[in-house]
């Protein structure tokens, strides 16, 4: 009867061990103190791309090396050159703008590009800034900034601009300009 005992105290007190292994503390990962969760980006992705569309009609195709999307500001920042196709209501290009950097507002879909900013539509017209916004609403690329317009026929630069995704219909607000005859 002794040794009975012992061998269902014995098993009783393994028993227990084994039951109370499982039940230790989590350890919880640290944060840091100070660090905001909306600075730390919900997302991130490389040498990826972005398509902007309307009722399955693509409007911008958005390539860039490094993107990062957060939550806080609704917004998409892309580094490491961005490169973004325009499109048409035919679904033809009209025009590609290539810059360092840029965002995406995801409310809006509209585009903030900066560094060394080129667009270059499909007839070879030019347009080089430091900054440009496309306003995915109106179709309208605009900035305030310095701008430089190369065609085969003129060359024109000056400060403000606003001008639709072909770069056919442009508006340049103060100007200096190089025409050529024929």
């Amino acid at each position: 009867m002794r040794l009975l005992r012992l061998i269902v105290v014995c098993l009783s007190t393994g028993l227990l061990m084994v039951l109370s292994s499982g039940c230790e503390e989590k350890i919880k990962p640290s944060v840091l103190p100070g660090l905001d969760s909306k600075s730390i980006p919900q997302q991130e992705s490389w040498n990826s791309t972005i398509v902007i569309s309307d009722s399955g009609r693509v409007q911008a195709r958005i390539r860039a090396g490094y993107i990062q999307k957060f939550d806080g500001p609704q917004e998409t920042m892309m580094s490491q050159g961005v490169v973004v196709h325009f499109y048409n209501e035919a679904g033809e290009q009209t025009s590609v703008m290539t810059a360092r950097q840029g965002k995406v507002n995801e409310r809006t879909y509209d585009i903030e590009a900066e560094g060394d900013v080129l667009v270059v539509s499909d007839d070879s017209t030019h347009l080089r800034s430091e900054k440009m916004y496309y306003d995915n609403r109106r179709h309208l690329i605009h900035t305030p900034e310095y701008v430089y317009v190369t065609s085969p026929r003129e060359k024109v630069q000056g400060r403000g601009f606003e001008s639709d995704q072909r770069l056919s219909n442009y508006r340049i607000f103060k100007v200096t300009a190089q025409v050529r005859g024929n």
